[in-house]
């Protein structure tokens, strides 16, 4: 994986068309089913909407989310989430995981990204 994070992401305002700057993104693992996940990295969106160092260059195989501040980046906006979590299992410990959010304040999407 030679200096790449294992997981990216990347966050567009659909309600502006632009991207979303100043998104704060937690990287966590599920340690058992139903205990409380533990964090491994922390980062804030650049002025392209993205997080191109989220964690480590390898993780284990395992279940996993990214959670994005949504409350903080909207503001004084009203929004229906104000935080959403995208969980998401890494299959194979050799391969890149990009995961994107298409964000509004009353609706998102998300898809496993390259």
């Amino acid at each position: 994986m030679s200096g790449r994070s294992h997981v990216t992401t990347h966050v567009l305002d659909a309600a502006t068309g632009r991207p979303a700057e100043g998104v704060d993104v937690r990287l966590e693992a599920r340690v058992d089913v139903g205990a409380a996940w533990a964090p491994i990295a922390a980062a804030v969106t650049d002025a392209d909407g993205r997080v191109s160092d989220l964690g480590p260059e390898e993780l284990p195989e395992g279940v996993y989310r990214v959670v994005f501040d949504t409350g903080a980046y909207f503001g004084d906006q009203p929004t229906f989430y104000p935080e959403v979590s995208i969980v998401f299992e890494i299959a194979e410990a050799s391969e890149h995981y990009h995961v994107p959010l298409l964000l509004s304040p009353f609706a998102y999407s998300t898809y496993r990204g390259s």
